[in-house]
């Protein structure tokens, strides 16, 4: 798979992306271009914020090359993504996808996702000098016996929400009094430290989803998520695999803000009011492009092709193609692969 570098990003405000004359032409509000070759450049990403413009050739153009494009909410969120027809014509993936429900595979995938999340989150408490997960965990995962997916859904979430708490509870000891969160809490949060995490867990969840669609995966086809409307389960799953990461990214920012660094907005939800923390909009810019740069920190994993390194993003890729391959039975096991 050929690495792609190269990234338009419309993350200010007022600036225009059009085609013109077999080129990509971005125009800020100023009036300034800068133009990028289709034939010369090796585009692997367009980013669109809200506040911007884009033309219908532009829009065409994306799709035919297919070319990732992320759509972002005005601070910064990623609200959809824009995918070419040609992404759902190979359907011998899928059809494996479905047939592992019932042929013995569903098992040993649903476990080696919590089995992964555990040592990722092993390797960031190593990283930090706390004390690591109890490896009775990881055993009595790799004991369970059950053919049943709902009961070993049920088995498996138990293990991984215990752990979850045991490790949550000493990351979140590192933080200062001031920025501490009483817990974990994944949706609508309150405090600005978990809306941090879940913020970072949203850019992670698009990343996942491309890859996956590069792959030729059903996102909503999960295995240790439960299936349901909306929900894409398989995303969820191989967010698992990498929300350690996203954890050491926050932890070593969070040490830079200061409680004056957040703002209190009043927001509705479920028929009830209530004041949410969420970092301002100028640490925000600045807490996105740092995390988008993270993507493209080069890890040392190599690739299954060549090379010593690879981008992170490109390892995210790579590992979801792993996992399709281990589906179609050109692999004969899946571990993923988890950065010390």
């Amino acid at each position: 798979m050929k690495s792609k570098t190269l990234k338009i990003a419309l993350e200010g405000f007022g600036s225009y992306l059009g085609m013109q004359k077999g080129s990509f032409v971005v125009r800020d509000k100023d009036g300034k271009e800068e133009k990028y070759p289709l034939f010369e450049s090796d585009i692997g990403e367009v980013r669109i914020r809200s506040g911007n413009t884009v033309s219908a050739g532009a829009l065409a153009s994306i799709g035919f090359w297919q070319i990732d494009c992320l759509l972002l909410s005005g601070r910064g969120r990623p609200i959809a993504i824009l995918r070419s027809l040609d992404d759902d014509s190979h359907v011998s993936t899928r059809i494996a996808q479905y047939e592992s429900l019932n042929n013995g595979k569903f098992s040993e995938i649903a476990k080696q996702f919590v089995l992964s999340k555990i040592e990722g989150q092993n390797e960031v408490l190593k990283k930090y000098g706390l004390r690591r997960l109890d490896y009775s965990h990881i055993e009595k995962i790799r004991c369970l016996q059950e053919n049943d997916i709902r009961a070993l859904r049920v088995k498996l979430t138990n293990i991984e929400s215990h752990c979850l708490r045991l490790y949550f509870n000493q990351v979140f000891g590192m933080f200062s009094e001031l920025l501490r969160p009483k817990g974990r809490q994944a949706f609508k949060a309150y405090d600005g430290i978990n809306n941090l995490f879940n913020l970072a867990y949203e850019v992670l969840s698009w990343k996942v989803h491309l890859a996956l669609l590069k792959a030729r995966l059903e996102p909503f086809l999960g295995y240790l998520h439960s299936l349901a409307w909306s929900k894409p389960s398989l995303v969820c799953d191989f967010k698992e695999l990498y929300r350690y990461l996203m954890d050491d990214f926050v932890i070593q920012y969070a040490h830079r803000l200061k409680p004056r660094d957040f703002i209190l907005k009043t927001e509705k939800y479920a028929n009830r009011k209530g004041k949410r923390e969420y970092l301002n909009d100028l640490k925000t810019r600045g807490f996105m492009k740092e995390l988008y740069d993270y993507f493209l920190a080069e890890v040392e994993v190599p690739r299954f092709r060549m090379g010593k390194k690879q981008e992170l993003e490109t390892l995210i890729n790579e590992e979801a193609l792993l996992f399709a391959q281990y589906l179609r039975n050109k692999r004969e096991s899946w571990m993923p692969r988890i950065l010390s």
